[in-house]
């Protein structure tokens, strides 16, 4: 049972094994591989459960389960796609452990979708060699998943889930993190405390993220002298829908071209490898818009066959759109931040007792250009390894001192445009100067990283540095308490 306890100062503050900020994929994994475990466990949710980020994911799970696929395979994929910055170590892990996870998630019930013959049914998805991704009712993989994952967290006698509340600081002592605060002023005091809240796109004028990323839980570590890495690196999903009212930047998973849907320019002609790893197809778009002034492409799915889409194409639809029988407008938006807390293979960040795993997180893993699904997979690999270890933290031997919450900034307009302005597929360094005087702490902290490396590699394009620098290969932008960027090589 979790533990309540009352300070003198009348609050309420919570005492658990585990603390995990966020309910998306990788919370609620981390909180119920700990609960099974024997732990207690909090869940701290900013909404109600089930409505993260993670519920509109339409990609599926990454792995190597099909008879002519091996870990080796999909490693050499991840390695190529993350443009000569993946960690290996990294990749090695998610690569091995990924196909035990996608079992494991079954045995708790998750029902991933099948072919004709009872197996799973393996998709194909950009920067892949071969079918590996792993999908629940069509493009409905995140909704399917926090639906089911959700309900046991909110079942499991283990975790107590604290919904509408938002982690406004965490508090640290004698060098350990020990307590999360909430903007109400309860507190939360865990052995381990896990930072699961998300990335950071929806700080960008045009995103397909929630309203809610803003990299928050980046903000949090980075107060609590957590170090950060490869801000720079934030991934343009290539197919956003663009110019429909109600339905701006609604992604269109990549999966649509996995099974047959080209991209078409102005003049009807396809120009780009639809199937290429994202870094290239966003590139691809974003010249020829710069070419012909246009402002989206063509998304043509006329050939695919609806009932393999369902979302996607009931989305489409409430918006007055056929993709039946007509193109969808589409252009690149913020999708993903590569970089975040930087971590080991266990999720344990630079602050002992302080963990992240997810989009919060940085292993390293995803170099200078995530592979299309293996995010979720990240989850679920990293999750696991994280409860595992943040149950062998120690009791810390004192609590930090009771403190008021601390504002958490919001974007403003002003800051989501200077960071499309300045941060967007292409970057300069007036822009970037510009940007790190922006008022919100995160646009800074990302100006900060994109100033300091100078080369354009994956999804970080310098206008000044045209190219790759073979010298900056496999090293990777980290930022201490103060701000000021170094570059590191991972093991």
């Amino acid at each position: 049972m979790i533990d309540r306890r009352r300070p003198p100062d009348g609050g309420v503050r919570i005492e658990a094994d585990v603390a995990v900020i966020g309910a998306g994929a990788a919370g609620l994994y981390v909180a119920l591989c700990a609960a099974r475990l024997g732990a207690r466990v909090a869940l701290i949710s900013a909404t109600s459960l089930a409505e993260t980020a993670s519920y509109w994911a339409q990609g599926g799970l990454a792995a190597a389960l099909a008879a002519e696929d091996s870990p080796d395979q999909h490693l050499r994929d991840t390695l190529h796609a993350g443009r000569g910055l993946v960690r290996p170590s990294a990749a090695r892990v998610l690569c091995d452990e990924a196909p035990g996870q996608v079992r494991k998630l079954e045995a708790l019930g998750v029902r991933f979708d099948g072919d004709r013959s009872g197996r799973l049914a393996l998709g194909l998805e950009g920067g892949h060699s071969i079918r590996r991704v792993v999908h629940a009712g069509g493009s409905a993989t995140g909704r399917r998943m926090m639906r089911h994952l959700s309900a046991l967290a909110a079942e499991h006698p283990g975790i107590e889930v604290i919904e509408n509340a938002r982690a406004s600081g965490l508090g640290v002592a004698d060098g350990r993190c020990a307590t999360v605060v909430c903007e109400d002023g309860r507190g939360i005091a865990a052995r381990g405390i896990v930072i699961c809240t998300g990335g950071a796109a929806a700080l960008w004028a045009r995103t397909t993220n929630p309203p809610g990323a803003l990299g928050i839980g980046l903000l949090l570590a980075h107060r609590a002298g957590a170090q950060l890495a490869d801000l720079e690196f934030v991934q343009f999903h290539p197919t956003a829908v663009i110019g429909v009212p109600g339905r701006e930047g609604f992604c269109v998973t990549e999966a649509v071209r996995g099974e047959g849907a080209v991209l078409l320019d102005s003049s009807g002609e396809r120009f780009v490898d639809e199937l290429a790893p994202r870094d290239e197809v966003a590139s691809a778009i974003y010249a020829r818009l710069q070419e012909t002034g246009a402002r989206s492409v063509a998304l043509d799915m006329r050939a695919i066959d609806p009932a393999r889409f369902p979302n996607v194409v009931a989305a489409l639809s409430d918006a007055g759109l056929d993709p039946g029988s007509e193109t969808i407008p589409v252009a690149p938006a913020a999708h993903y931040v590569m970089g975040g807390i930087v971590t080991d293979l266990h999720g344990r960040s630079t602050v002992p007792g302080l963990y992240a795993v997810g989009e919060a997180a940085c292993t390293g893993l995803h170099g200078a250009n995530r592979l299309a699904s293996n995010s979720l997979s990240e989850c679920f690999v990293f999750g696991e390894r994280a409860a595992v270890a943040a149950l062998d933290e120690p009791v810390a031997a004192s609590r930090p001192a009771d403190q008021p919450a601390a504002p958490i900034p919001t974007a403003t307009h002003e800051t989501r445009a200077a960071m499309w302005r300045h941060a967007g597929l292409v970057r300069d360094r007036a822009g970037l100067d510009a940007l790190a005087g922006d008022p919100h702490p995160v646009a800074r902290l990302i100006a900060e990283c994109a100033l300091a490396r100078h080369e354009s590699r994956g999804a970080h394009v310098r206008s000044e540095y045209p190219g790759p620098d073979p010298r900056l290969d496999a090293t990777h932008t980290v930022l201490d308490a103060s701000a000021r960027p170094t570059v590191q090589r991972w093991s």
